[in-house]
C-alpha cells in the first residue's frame, strides 16, 4: 500500500471514530432528552426557523465545498480559491447562528448545568460546532497552501479529505436537525 492510499485509509478510520463519537452523543442525547428537571423542553427552547436557515447555511456550504472540488480537478486555482472562499463564509455564519443559540440559551438561565437534557443538547451540538471550527482553521491552512503552492496533488488530495470532512460533519448536522430540533419541537 502506498503512501496516499495509507492516507486516504487512515482518513476513513478516523471518520469512523468520529462515527462512533457522535452517535455515543446521540444515545446520550436519546436517553436524556426528557429530563428537565421541571425546566423548559426542546419545544419552549428552540426555534425551528431560526435553525433551518442554520441548516440552509450548512448544506449550502456543502454545496459550494462540492463546486470547489470540482474546480481542483479541473485544474481551476481561481475557482478553487473562491468557492473554498464561500464555504468558509458559510461556515462562519453557520457557526456564528450556533453561538448566538447558545448565548441565548445561557442568559435565559438553560445552560448546560440546568438539566440533563440540556447537557446532552450543549455536549452533542458543540461537538459538531468545534467540527465545524476545525474545519474552518483546516480550510484556511489549505487556502494558503494552495495559494503559494498552486493544485499540486498533494494539496488536491488534501482538500479531498477536507471536502469529505466537511461533507461528514452535514450529514452529522441532518441527523442533528432531525432527532434534536425537529422531533423535540414536536414532541408532546
Amino acid at each position: 500500500m502506498n503512501n496516499s492510499a495509507k492516507t486516504v485509509f487512515g482518513f476513513w478510520v478516523y471518520i469512523m471514530t468520529d462515527c462512533v463519537l457522535f452517535a455515543s452523543l446521540f444515545a446520550t442525547f436519546a436517553v436524556l432528552h426528557n429530563n428537565t428537571y421541571g425546566g423548559e423542553s426542546a419545544r419552549e427552547l428552540f426555534s425551528l426557523p431560526f435553525v433551518l436557515a442554520e441548516t440552509l447555511i450548512l448544506l449550502t456550504s456543502s454545496f459550494t465545498c462540492g463546486l470547489a472540488m470540482l474546480a481542483a480537478h479541473r485544474g481551476d486555482k481561481v475557482k478553487v480559491i473562491n468557492w473554498f472562499a464561500v464555504t468558509f463564509c458559510l461556515g462562519i455564519a453557520f457557526l456564528s447562528m450556533e453561538m448566538i443559540e447558545f448565548t441565548k440559551l445561557v442568559h435565559e438561565g438553560n445552560s448546560w448545568t440546568r438539566s440533563g437534557f440540556l447537557t446532552s443538547f450543549f455536549t452533542l451540538v458543540g461537538t459538531h460546532g468545534l467540527h465545524i471550527a476545525t474545519g474552518l482553521l483546516w480550510t484556511v491552512v489549505l487556502l494558503v497552501q494552495v495559494m503559494r503552492r498552486g493544485l499540486t496533488p498533494s494539496t488536491v488530495k488534501r482538500l479531498t479529505l477536507l471536502s469529505l470532512f466537511w461533507h461528514f460533519l452535514d450529514i452529522v448536522w441532518i441527523f442533528i436537525f432531525t432527532i434534536v430540533y425537529l422531533m423535540g419541537a414536536t414532541s408532546v
